[in-house]
């Protein structure tokens, strides 16, 4: 077993926390200050470079700044939410309530407002890894096992090395069974992502997507080799 950081024995050896922000003074603050605490820290200046190294490395939380040079924090949320459910602390200058409320709205788990004190910073996070446990690298949105290959977040397919074009809410399906892998996902959760919450009793609408999907990846739905159907309950993404 690795050892435990003295300075915080409640801490995770080799917990990753992502840092996204275009504040070199606080990403160097944060960094000093994680790291004592005996987290490993990745950097990052901007939204788009953020993404990357999600995608790249994974993370078991991200601590977030709205305001970003390149993309708004409320769209990289967004994004990382299609693919990712990594616990997400974002950080706002903006104090209104109607601020907070739009970020937990988007995806996020919590929020500190800057300036911000770092114990409470602290607590928050170690209250979030308790909650969110998971290995570094569960979400990283990539699959590739020689036939199939899909990334998640550039939005690309490729069957036996052909791209393939998958139309939105194609896409939105498989992505929603990939977040999962191995598990059941069940039809009113799919028929609420894919369609939105007015569409829960369209299963025929899923019929019909899962066959066209299923064509496309190759996938035969008498010996599926990706994707399983659990008959009146719902499909699973099968990863090997």
């Amino acid at each position: 077993m690795p050892p435990v950081n003295p300075a915080n024995p409640g801490a995770v050896p080799a917990t990753r926390i992502l840092v996204v922000d275009d504040e070199p003074q606080i990403r160097r603050f944060l960094d000093i200050s994680l790291r004592s605490q005996g987290y490993q820290v990745v950097l990052a200046g901007n939204g788009h470079a953020g993404l990357a190294e999600l995608a790249a490395h994974g993370a078991d939380l991200v601590v977030l700044d709205i305001g970003l040079p390149d993309i708004d924090g409320h769209e990289v949320l967004r994004e990382l939410r299609k693919w990712s459910q990594v616990p997400v602390i974002m950080l706002t200058v903006r104090s209104g309530e109607q601020e907070k409320v739009a970020a937990l709205d988007a995806g996020a788990n919590d929020y500190v407002t800057k300036p911000f004190g770092i114990e409470e910073l602290m607590a928050r996070i170690r209250g979030l890894l308790r909650t969110h446990a998971a290995p570094a690298g569960a979400d990283t949105p990539v699959f590739d096992d020689g036939y199939l290959h899909v990334d998640l977040l550039r939005r690309e397919v490729r069957v036996d090395g052909s791209s393939v074009t998958l139309g939105r809410k194609e896409f939105a399906l498989l992505a929603a069974l990939m977040r999962h892998p191995g598990r059941v996902v069940t039809q009113p959760q799919l028929l609420r992502e894919v369609w939105g919450p007015d569409h829960q009793e369209d299963t025929h609408y899923l019929r019909i997507l899962v066959g066209k999907l299923r064509q496309k990846l190759g996938d035969d739905a008498t010996a599926p080799r990706y994707i399983a159907t659990e008959p009146g309950v719902g499909l699973r993404f099968v990863p090997s």
